[in-house]
């Protein structure tokens, strides 16, 4: 009875860290839900236009902040140095990280504005080029989550942060894989599921499987 007990308490314990960094993570981007919300709502590509503006303003400012402060404080879960106050441990890194995860927000929301024009001009050229943009824009995407691996993970320069997530993007196909299936999986339940799991869990999870697989190359890299 005890053991069944203490693997409830254990269950009930990662669901309750998940939902609150998750709920965390939503609060400090409250900004950038309401307009990509408005965003899906609006009629004309006008006002999505307009609706951008903000948002390419606010990512850099809002997102990359806290999903590094997201990616830290599951990090420590793993690494089993979580401390007592999951609310504080998630202000501390947002803080700590705020610098370095803004530059490299201001970087990489440059880098998708890049392929959002390059995308939605030269798709309609030929198959070829639509296709070779949507491979492109995934390889971007996968970079785009391990950068908040690396980032969190190493005490190094921003320079070496985006040098080190590009060689681990495209030096371990593995790791690749993983991170753009698990994601995209979770993405795409939590879309066509119940809104729950976007407000409660979907970030934290994305997270958790991307840093775990970004921590098991890790460990192989450094054992070998």
């Amino acid at each position: 009875m005890n053991g069944m007990m203490g693997g409830f308490y254990k269950v009930s314990e990662w669901i309750m860290r998940f939902s609150v960094v998750n709920l965390l993570w939503i609060l400090f981007n409250l900004p950038i839900v309401f307009i990509v919300s408005s965003m899906f709502f609006a009629e004309e590509s006008g006002e999505k236009i307009i609706l951008s503006i903000p948002l390419l303003l606010l990512a850099p400012l809002l997102f990359f902040p806290s999903t590094s402060a997201l990616f830290a404080s599951v990090r420590d879960w793993l690494l089993k140095k979580e401390g007592k106050s999951l609310v504080k441990t998630f202000w501390n890194y947002y803080r700590e990280n705020y610098k370095k995860s803004l530059l490299g927000g201001l970087f990489l929301t440059s880098m998708w504005v890049i392929w959002v024009v390059d995308y939605y001009y030269l798709k309609e050229i030929s198959v070829i080029f639509m296709f070779t943009f949507i491979l492109l824009g995934v390889v971007l995407y996968v970079y785009s989550i391990n950068f908040f691996s690396v980032l969190v993970h190493y005490d190094i320069k921003l320079r070496k942060v985006l040098k080190n997530t590009f060689l681990i993007t495209i030096g371990s196909p593995t790791l690749f894989f993983a991170v753009f299936i698990s994601s995209g999986m979770i993405l795409y339940i939590s879309l066509k599921g119940p809104l729950f799991l976007i407000a409660f869990f979907s970030g934290s999870l994305i997270v958790f499987l991307s840093y775990s697989a970004f921590h098991r190359l890790y460990l192989k890299l450094t054992s070998s």
